[in-house]
C-alpha cells in the first residue's frame, strides 16, 4: 500500500507532496482508498462532503468504530502526515482478519477531505462540515488562490456541492473515532517509545495581517518618502518570535503575498498569515494580542495601514477520557500520554462523537517537510497497536 500510495502527488523537484482538495492528486489518493477499500470486498461510499467511507458490516447499525486520517499534504509536505493513519488502518483490519476475530460492531475506516487546508486557507474542512463546525454558506465563500470556489472546484472533481453541510444522520452512526497520526514533534523519541496517545490538542488558530501601504518607484523614491508596507511586517515577524518565546507558545508567519509583487517597486501590499498555538486558551490570547500591539506600533511609525483578521480558531481540546483510558488498557498500561499543538480531524469531530488519537514516533521531530519520517518498525508498532485498540472496541 505505502509503495503504491508513495508516487501520487509527489513533487520531482523537491522531493514533497502537493496532495491539495479536489486537485488530480486528490483524484488519484481518493481512486487509491476506493481501490483498498473494494479489494478487501468493503461496502465503499463517499458522503455529502466528500469524505471517503470503507465499511465492515452494516454502516445503518450504529456504534460503529471508525479509523483513518486523511489524504491530502501542505505544500510540499512529507509521506506520513495524513497517509500513515489511513494506510494503518487497511493494515490493520488485515491484522484482525489474520488473528480470527468476530466484529460485534461495524468497523469503518475514512478518509477525510481537506484536512491540511492547503487550497483553501481552512484546515478540516471535511470534518468541519460533518461536524456543524463549517457552514454551507460560509464554505461556499471559500476560495483558492486563483478565485476558484470550493463548491467550482467540488464540481470540477465530479462532486455535487449542494448537500454540504452538518452530517446528523452519519455522525449517529458512529460510536467512536480512533485516529492514528505520525507525531509532529519528538516527545516519543525523548522518552524512547514507538507509540503514544494523545491527551488534548493546544488552542490554535490562524490570523492574516494585511499592511498597506504606498506602491513607488524603487530606485527613485527617498528612504523618508516611504510608506514601505515590508517593514512592519518583517518586525512583526521578529515580534511574533519574541511573544511566543515569552508565553511558551509558538507563532509562525508561515506565508505571505506581496502586491505589486516587483523586484524595483516598493509594495503597496503585504498580507501575511499567522499560526499561533499554545498550552492554553489565555496563553494563546496573550500571544496573539501582544503580537498585534506591536504589529500597529509599527505600522503607525512606518506610515502604514493595517487589518488583522482571525481566520480560523479552535479551542482547546481535551480528549474524551474514558476512550482515552480505555485505549491504554487495550495497549497494556504503560503508554505514554502526550498533548500535541497540531490540529486533527480526530479533534473537530470530539465535539460531537468520542474521539481519541495515536502517535507514532517521529525520529527527527520534522513534519510538513519532505524530511518527515517514521521507521518501518515503529510503523508496524503502530499498526499492531491500532489493531489492539480495534479488536477491543469492536469485537467485544
Amino acid at each position: 500500500m505505502w509503495a503504491d500510495l508513495g508516487p501520487i502527488g509527489r513533487d520531482a523537484g523537491s522531493g514533497g507532496y502537493r496532495r491539495f482538495a479536489w486537485t488530480e492528486a486528490d483524484r488519484d489518493c481518493r481512486a487509491w482508498f476506493r481501490s483498498e477499500a473494494e479489494a478487501r470486498g468493503l461496502t465503499y461510499e463517499v458522503d455529502r462532503n466528500g469524505n471517503q467511507w470503507a465499511w465492515l458490516g452494516d454502516p445503518m447499525a450504529g456504534d460503529a468504530i471508525v479509523t483513518g486520517s486523511h489524504l491530502d499534504s501542505v505544500p510540499d509536505g512529507g509521506a506520513f502526515d495524513g497517509p500513515l493513519g489511513v494506510v494503518s488502518a487497511f493494515a490493520a483490519l488485515d491484522e484482525l482478519r489474520h488473528r480470527g476475530v468476530e466484529f460485534t460492531k461495524p468497523l469503518a475506516i475514512t478518509n477525510f477531505g481537506d484536512e491540511e487546508g492547503a487550497r483553501f486557507g481552512l484546515a478540516c474542512v471535511g470534518s468541519r462540515l460533518t461536524a456543524g463546525q463549517l457552514t454551507r454558506e460560509k464554505a461556499y465563500e471559500l476560495k483558492d488562490g486563483d478565485g476558484i470556489s470550493l463548491p467550482q472546484a467540488m464540481e470540477r472533481a465530479g462532486y455535487d456541492p449542494s448537500a454540504i453541510g452538518r452530517d446528523d444522520e452519519r455522525l449517529a452512526r458512529i460510536g467512536a473515532y480512533v485516529e492514528l497520526h505520525v507525531e509532529q514533534g519528538r516527545a516519543l523519541d525523548l522518552t524512547g517509545d514507538a507509540v503514544g496517545i494523545a491527551s488534548a490538542i493546544w488552542p490554535h488558530g490562524r490570523w492574516r495581517f494585511d499592511f498597506r501601504g504606498e506602491a513607488n518607484h524603487a530606485g527613485t523614491t527617498r528612504l523618508v518618502d516611504r510608506r514601505d508596507p515590508m517593514l512592519p511586517y518583517a518586525e512583526t515577524v521578529l515580534a511574533a518570535r519574541r511573544e511566543a518565546e515569552l508565553a511558551g507558545a509558538v507563532a509562525t508567519f508561515g506565508k505571505i503575498a506581496v502586491e505589486p509583487n516587483g523586484v524595483n517597486a516598493i509594495p503597496s501590499l503585504v498580507r501575511g498569515w499567522l499560526d499561533s498555538r499554545a498550552p492554553s486558551p489565555d496563553d494563546l490570547d496573550a500571544t496573539v494580542t501582544a503580537i498585534e500591539k506591536a504589529a500597529r506600533e509599527y505600522a503607525d511609525r512606518h506610515g502604514v495601514d493595517l487589518s488583522v483578521v482571525r481566520e480560523s480558531f479552535t479551542p482547546v481540546i481535551e480528549f474524551e477520557d474514558a476512550l482515552r483510558d480505555e485505549l491504554g488498557r487495550l495497549m497494556g498500561g504503560s503508554v505514554p500520554v502526550l498533548g500535541t499543538g497540531a490540529g486533527h480531524d480526530a479533534g473537530i469531530l470530539s465535539s460531537v462523537i468520542p474521539t481519541a488519537m495515536l502517535f507514532v514516533r517521529n525520529l527527527t521531530g520534522i513534519s510538513h517537510s519532505p524530511a518527515e519520517y517514521a521507521a518501518e518498525d515503529d510503523c508496524v508498532a503502530g499498526v499492531l497497536a491500532l489493531a489492539d485498540v480495534l479488536e477491543g472496541l469492536a469485537c467485544s
